[in-house]
């Protein structure tokens, strides 16, 4: 039975006065101003704050808990591998290492036998820049505008949003953004000098945003013609969260390089990962296996849980529980939003990647805070403030759904009987 507090609120106002004075203080206050709590247990579907209260995870971290909080495979095969040795000496065969890279060939789109990892997203899409330059021997990309790919020089050059991007300039040089979503756009911006085309399948952190189906097959087309790399960022998309595998798989289209992270550590461990084709491989390791490190990327215990999550994913069937569950969670949703048409504009989504836009970004940060206080953890998308994103565990339960809609379909009533009060 877990311990809480004996004093939650002396607990909870320490933890908040430190991160006012020693972490991001206007984070801090605004967080405070939430009326959030600390939080202090997490299991399954679910998280505690230090009162004891409990909460539905419907953010997900982000996708970061596909398998839930603590998955008890993922906890043992860290535990297991933390008695033998947790980190790799650098100069010695890493077998985990070895192991996960096996595994990923194994599940990964098309051909793709090769895997570097890392510790996060931003890192991987920072590889896989490096890899499409050495390879195609051009310096250009082509990105999208309100993607998101991180927020470290390289990625946050790829990243599609002038608020991250503009306080930072000069950012790395050559990179062109293009509306998502519009293949026009990409091809009118296509060149000989372009190395390659980075995108996110479905945009995460732009709104949910689903292309047209012959969207990406076209770009894998026009990468082809003009010998540029596609370069697929399924760092939110990827390991069964939108009901596939991977994003593209939705579309019928192979990537030439792919970079994952959020859910491949199983919700315990920080691990990213960019993989590639062998000819991109041999071009980019083979006059130097060393152009590309990481102290802590590929350390046994983070393999270790990337091992078990994969593991996880195929034995629990979980690519197939998150389309059907998307589908029931939708079904819900867009029957809340025929009662609020005035309110909530959209729902849409693939698999557990569910985004409801509504009409006002004050209208989805208000529903927000109603969902919380009701004890439904969810957020809005960081580059659409008017989307509220859906990412709960995979394994979500149809009874939890219905929890969920029930709380959000309350929120939204009281945000909109607020709103009305506030105008009258």
């Amino acid at each position: 039975m877990i311990q809480f507090p004996e004093n939650p609120e002396a607990y909870t106002d320490e933890i908040v006065r430190l991160m006012e004075q020693h972490v991001n203080p206007g984070l801090a206050r605004v967080m405070r101003f939430a009326g959030l709590g600390v939080e202090f247990y997490a299991e399954g579907c679910y998280v505690w704050d230090a009162e004891g209260k409990k909460f539905l995870d419907c953010l997900g971290g982000y996708g970061m808990f596909a398998l839930g909080h603590r998955h008890p495979k993922v906890v043992e095969a860290v535990k297991q591998q933390l008695d033998r040795m947790p980190m790799p000496s650098k100069i010695m065969f890493n077998a985990p290492q070895a192991r996960l890279a096996e595994k990923m060939a194994q599940v990964l789109p098309g051909n793709l036998p090769f895997t570097f990892f890392c510790n996060s997203g931003t890192e991987a899409v920072e590889g896989a820049i490096k890899l499409a330059r050495k390879y195609t021997g051009k310096h250009k990309m082509i990105s999208t505008v309100g993607s998101y790919h991180g927020k470290t020089m390289g990625s946050l050059s790829a990243s599609g949003r002038e608020i991250y991007r503009k306080p930072f300039d000069p950012l790395l040089p050559g990179f062109e953004h293009v509306p998502f979503g519009d293949y026009a756009a990409a091809e009118a911006a296509m060149t000989d000098e372009i190395a390659g085309i980075i995108l996110e399948p479905i945009q995460g952190e732009g709104g949910i945003r689903i292309p047209d189906d012959d969207y990406m097959p076209r770009l894998r087309a026009l990468c082809d013609r003009y010998n540029a790399v596609l370069v697929v960022d399924e760092v939110q998309t990827g390991l069964g969260r939108v009901g596939k595998w991977f994003g593209v798989d939705l579309f019928g289209v192979q990537p030439d390089i792919i970079t994952l992270a959020k859910s491949l550590g199983g919700g315990v461990m920080p691990i990213g990962s960019f993989s590639a084709s062998e000819a991109i491989w041999v071009e980019a390791f083979g006059d130097n296996p060393l152009i590309h490190t990481s102290t802590f990327g590929g350390n046994e215990l983070a393999c270790a849980a990337g091992i078990a999550t994969v593991e996880v994913i195929e034995s629990e069937g979980l690519v197939q529980q998150s389309h059907e569950m998307g589908d029931y969670f939708m079904r819900g949703l867009r029957d809340i939003q025929t009662q609020h048409p005035d309110f909530v504009k959209e729902v849409r989504g693939r698999g557990l990647m569910i985004g409801v836009e509504f009409h006002e970004a004050d209208y989805g940060e208000l529903t927000i805070t109603g969902m919380i206080q009701r004890g439904v953890i969810a957020a809005y998308t960081l580059n659409n403030p008017k989307v509220i994103r859906i990412e709960p565990p995979l394994m979500i339960s149809r009874e939890e759904i219905d929890f969920a809609l029930h709380v959000f379909a309350e929120s939204a009533q009281a945000a909109k009987e607020l709103l009305v009060e506030v105008m009258a």
